[in-house]
């Protein structure tokens, strides 16, 4: 797998990225960071929009998304066609990766402690996707979508 993330938040989630983007460096990742670059307040949809559109382009990406609660920030991610979670535990986190081989990884730092959104992090990255019968229930997806 490609060692770059492609991270984003809005302010709600700003500090919690600052401590993914050090997390990410520290464990070999490359990092993207698509915003914002201050406490600001802003409009989350532009940073989901940013990331997802860096994740669709290129297979070999994944994807952080950070706001208050990780709500907007999946929503926004999925309807533009980037399979997203909104993990609040590293078993989802797992189960994401490997059930629904989800690219972007979303959280809302006003609901997760940093200590526990860095092990779901890293349970996302560490997790492959297991394809066979669940790659069949994801095309599903894009069937059934429509």
């Amino acid at each position: 797998m490609n060692k770059t993330i492609v991270i984003g938040s809005d302010h709600g989630g700003y500090n919690l990225k600052q401590v993914f983007i050090a997390c990410l460096k520290q464990w070999g990742y490359d990092v993207i960071d698509e915003g914002p670059d201050c406490l600001d307040s802003c409009d989350y949809p532009y940073f989901a929009a940013k990331v997802a559109e860096k994740v669709k382009a290129d297979d070999n990406l994944m994807g952080v998304l950070i706001c208050g609660t990780g709500q907007g920030m999946t929503m926004t991610a999925n309807r533009m066609g980037v399979r997203s979670a909104l993990c609040t535990n590293e078993f989802l986190a797992r189960m994401a990766r490997e059930h629904n081989d989800a690219r972007i990884l979303c959280l809302g730092e006003r609901v997760t402690g940093q200590g526990l959104a860095v092990e779901i992090l890293k349970a996302f990255l560490e997790t492959d996707f297991g394809g066979d019968r669940h790659q069949r229930r994801i095309d599903l997806i894009d069937t059934v979508a429509k």
